[in-house]
């Protein structure tokens, strides 16, 4: 009788699982045919031949993303014929500039709002969640104007370091903040009685017990900078100093289109920030829960 219930209550789970297998399934299709092309070191986006009088079964092969034979020459070529590798390496110091310097800044302004009171405290709070309602390109003319006209740094690591730190501060404060919050301030007093200054209860205190959150928003930030395209793609006009998103569009242009460099260009772009995901992990949760409770 107990089986033959606990079967009935499983009946309704079925078409769910299906559900969400079907939904994975569409979801790992795209990724499918960019890896197979990767590896089918082919530059064409059809990963088998058809025969001239084509079966079903023929058609079926041609729409499934497995390449005839596998091979790395796409990889090498991206890596050895184009300058991708260094595109590479201007994402990976502009994506950790911009993690360091935006993620500093917003610890010292998140810590502030969340502890002290000082004139244009809720105002300040308010300005940076209005910033986060308009998108990105509405800023491109003036800070194009401020960036390559006014200080000179057009086509420059530092003046994107600049730019995606000083947009990424808003988010960051508000989710820095929500953590702090949740900090309990019976600490820093038992601190103050010890004879602990601000400076040190902020460093030796407040920071550790914030590692899941400072992981959480320094992956954000991250990411934020590693993918975007339409502002790199605006203010560096050389092509030693594009980023690994900028270079990717000129495997597929007007004239030419290397696809195959292209999947492999894209999965090499990929891997840093899987390996990332990876290694903070254990923080993703917990961060992302705790600076929810209060903002």
């Amino acid at each position: 009788m107990a089986l033959f219930s606990s079967r009935r209550e499983g009946v309704p789970h079925l078409p769910l699982h299906v559900l969400l297998l079907g939904f994975t399934l569409f979801t790992l299709y795209p990724i499918l045919w960019v890896v197979s092309l990767a590896f089918s070191g082919r530059q064409s986006l059809a990963l088998s031949t058809l025969p001239e009088s084509p079966t079903a079964m023929d058609r079926l092969r041609a729409v499934i993303p497995w390449p005839e034979t596998w091979s790395l020459s796409n990889f090498t070529s991206v890596l050895t014929d184009q300058p991708f590798a260094r595109w590479v390496l201007n994402s990976v110091i502009i994506s950790t500039g911009t993690t360091v310097v935006g993620v500093f800044v917003a610890c010292t302004a998140a810590y502030a709002f969340s502890r002290f009171k000082f004139p244009g405290q809720r105002a300040g709070l308010m300005a940076f969640l209005v910033s986060q309602m308009f998108p990105g390109t509405l800023m491109l003319i003036p800070l194009y104007i401020i960036l390559v006209q006014w200080l000179g740094l057009g086509s420059s690591r530092l003046g994107l370091i600049i730019v995606y730190a000083t947009t990424s501060i808003p988010f960051s404060v508000w989710m820095l903040k929500g953590y702090f919050d949740t900090i309990p301030k019976d600490l820093e007093e038992a601190a103050l009685m010890e004879g602990a200054s601000v400076s040190r209860i902020f460093w030796s205190i407040i920071l550790p017990l914030a590692k899941p959150a400072l992981s959480v928003t320094a992956l954000f930030s991250f990411m934020t900078a590693w993918n975007e395209f339409i502002l790199a793609a605006t203010f560096m006009d050389q092509e030693a100093m594009y980023t690994a998103p900028v270079g990717l569009r000129f495997f597929v242009g007007g004239f030419s289109q290397q696809w195959g460099y292209f999947a492999a260009g894209a999965i090499l772009v990929s891997v840093p920030v899987v390996v990332l995901f990876l290694f903070l992990q254990k923080y993703l949760v917990s961060g992302l829960t705790a600076g929810s409770v209060k903002g």
